[in-house]
């Protein structure tokens, strides 16, 4: 199958389920949007005021829903604007792919109009920059600890046209389950440190483990044996607001 850059973009994200997009369009990402239209009974796409909200969008969408959120963003300032809410996602551990546009690969470089350096600006916030692939970037997202994965696209890449081959969803890499041996590990640490605490916040819920901190004592008996006071964050309120070491 014959398609252009583009509507690979959109094919790859029906393929990793994606049905909702938030962004705002720009030059530099006209061709996907052109892709997004002719695949809009797949995809919905949420137009924002501004990138910022796009980008707080998808991350909104990730936490209430549990999938990994799309934010669309053109070259230049629209991808810069995307920073705070890429920021946030990557803090919160929050599951995101950041889709900007850019100058053609032959004015890269060239301090081109709205060309801008995103890659670089967002490496300190995001787990990868410049996936191989966009559904390699899928799956950094959500492996391991989750964090926004960037995939920046030149404009000539969007109207390029090649083979495409459709695939299955990559499946996310987490370690599920921890050896006996590794938690005598983890045990000895804690007791061998002056003075233990255990935080815990937004990322208990994050990976579902509110309602086995809430039932189940085994956090409260390891906070007495190893002598750790327990903190809680803020995004942490509510799931053991009720237990006396707090």
């Amino acid at each position: 199958m014959v398609l252009n850059g583009s509507q690979i973009l959109a094919n790859v994200l029906i393929e990793n389920e994606v049905d909702t997009i938030f962004g705002y369009p720009g030059g530099a990402v006209l061709n996907i949007y052109d892709a997004l239209y002719e695949y809009s009974d797949k995809i919905t796409h949420i137009m924002t005021a501004h990138e910022q909200g796009a980008a707080h969008a998808a991350d909104g969408y990730a936490r209430a829903t549990g999938k990994t959120g799309v934010v669309l963003a053109t070259s230049g300032p629209g991808a810069t604007n995307l920073v705070t809410g890429i920021a946030t996602a990557y803090m919160d551990s929050v599951p995101m792919v950041a889709i900007t546009g850019n100058v053609p690969n032959s004015l890269i470089g060239r301090d081109s109009f709205q060309e801008v350096y995103i890659a670089g600006i967002t490496m300190p916030i995001t787990k990868h920059n410049l996936a191989p692939t966009l559904r390699s970037a899928f799956k950094i997202a959500i492996s391991g600890r989750p964090g926004p994965v960037l995939v920046d696209i030149p404009k000539d890449i969007t109207a390029a046209v090649t083979e495409y081959t459709p695939a299955a969803k990559q499946k996310a890499e987490r370690q599920l389950s921890y050896s006996g041996s590794s938690l005598e590990s983890i045990a000895e640490v804690i007791n061998k440190a002056k003075r233990p605490v255990i935080i815990f916040g937004g990322g208990v819920k994050n990976s579902n483990a509110d309602k086995i901190l809430k039932r189940k004592p085994r956090h409260d008996r390891y906070a007495r044996l190893g002598s750790c006071k327990p903190c809680r964050k803020r995004s942490g309120r509510g799931y053991h607001d009720r237990q006396p070491l707090l």
